[in-house]
C-alpha cells in the first residue's frame, strides 16, 4: 500500500513521533493506522507526548565559530543528568552550527532545517522529538544569536551552563579575556547608555523604596526626615552606581593587576574594540518546577494500582 504524506501527518499528530519514524511504522504496518500507532508505542512509548508539557529549565549552551560567522544557542532539558548525554550534546552542537550556516529566522525555522542523528530525521525538529522519545525527557531550543557582521569573533564556555560570544576588532587574547570576564561578572550592556530602560527604572524603584524606608526610620526615631532634594540625590547616586556595576566597559577587569583597571581601559591599552557580546546562562528567567517527591511517588503508586 502506498504511504501518503497525509497518512504520515495523521500518525504524527496522534503520536507526536518524528515524521520518518511515522513513515517507517506505516510502511511496516502496510498502511494500517492502528497497527502503525501500536508499533510506535512499542518503540518510543508515550514519552514524547507526555514529556512535551514538562518544564525544561536545565540544559546547555553551545557555540559554533567559523571565521567571521558564529552562533550561540541555549538548548534546554528537564534534568542535569541529560546534559551529559552524548546524543543531547550532539543535538546542541549541531543546532549551533545550523544557526551559523543557515541564519534561521526563529526557533521554528531552525527546527525545519535538514539534520539527521540517531536514526532520526530528516529535520532538526524530527531529531529533537525522536530524542525525547528515546531519552524520555522534554527538550527544547530556547534562544540563539547569530553573528555574521564581518568582525572577528571569540567564544568562551564556562562548562556547559554559561556561554559568551564577543564580537571585536583587535587583539584576540584581550577579547578572549573579555569573554571570560563577561561570564564571571555578567554585565548587561557595553556602556551605561546601552543598559535597557526597564533595568534602570527597576533599580530606581528599588532605590526610591530604600530612601522612603530610611526616612520612615528617621521619623520613627524622632529625627527629621531627609529633604526631597537629598532623597533625589541619593536615588540618582544609587542608579549611577548600578550603571557602572552592570556596564562592561566600566567594570573593573577581573585580571587587572592593580585591582582598579576597567575593561574599557584594558581594551584601549591593547588597541582592541569590543563591538558587542552575547551571554547565555542556562535556565535564566525560567521558573523551575519544584516537585514534592513524596507526593509524586504516591501518585505513581495510585496510578499503578488503578491500572
Amino acid at each position: 500500500m502506498a504511504i501518503t504524506a497525509s497518512m504520515v501527518g495523521e500518525l504524527r499528530a496522534k503520536t507526536d513521533a518524528p515524521m520518518m519514524e511515522c513513515k517507517k511504522a506505516l510502511t511496516e504496518a502496510d498502511g494500517d493506522m492502528a497497527k502503525a500507532e501500536e508499533l510506535l508505542r512499542v518503540k518510543l512509548g508515550t514519552k514524547a507526548g507526555k514529556a512535551a508539557s514538562r518544564v525544561t529549565a536545565e540544559g546547555v549552551v553551545a557555540s559554533y565559530l567559523s571565521g567571521n560567522t558564529g552562533a550561540l544557542i541555549e538548548v534546554n532539558c528537564e534534568t542535569d543528568f541529560v546534559t551529559k548525554n552524548d546524543s543531547f550534546l550532539a543535538l546542541a552542537n549541531a543546532a549551533a552550527k545550523l544557526v551559523a550556516e543557515h541564519n534561521p529566522a526563529d526557533v521554528e525555522a531552525l527546527g525545519a532545517l535538514s539534520y539527521s542523528q540517531d536514526n532520526f530525521g530528516p529535520t532538526l525538529e524530527d531529531v529533537r522529538k525522536g530524542l525525547i522519545g528515546k531519552i524520555g525527557e522534554n527538550m527544547s531550543f530556547r534562544r540563539f544569536k547569530r553573528y555574521a557582521g564581518g568582525a572577528s569573533l571569540v567564544s568562551y564556555l564556562h562548562g556547559t551552563r554559561i556561554g559568551v560570544v564577543v564580537e571585536f576588532d583587535g587583539d584576540a587574547v584581550a577579547s578572549k579575556d573579555v569573554a571570560m570576564h563577561v561570564a564571571a561578572m555578567k554585565p548587561v550592556a557595553l556602556t551605561s547608555a546601552d543598559v535597557p530602560a526597564e533595568f534602570i527604572e527597576r533599580e530606581r524603584s528599588v532605590a526610591t523604596a530604600k530612601a522612603d524606608e530610611a526616612n520612615k526610620e528617621l521619623v520613627a526615631a524622632g529625627k527629621p526626615a531627609q529633604s526631597a532634594e537629598i532623597v533625589a540625590k541619593r536615588i540618582d547616586g544609587a542608579v549611577q552606581k548600578y550603571l557602572k556595576e552592570v556596564s562592561l566597559f566600566d567594570q573593573v577587569f577581573v585580571k587587572a593587576a592593580d585591582g582598579k583597571q576597567t575593561v574599557g581601559a584594558m581594551l584601549k591599552a591593547t588597541g582592541t574594540t569590543v563591538k558587542s557580546f552575547t551571554m547565555y546562562v542556562v535556565g535564566e528567567g525560567i521558573e523551575k518546577k519544584v516537585d514534592d517527591f513524596a507526593a509524586e511517588v504516591a501518585a505513581q503508586v495510585a496510578a499503578a494500582k488503578g491500572a
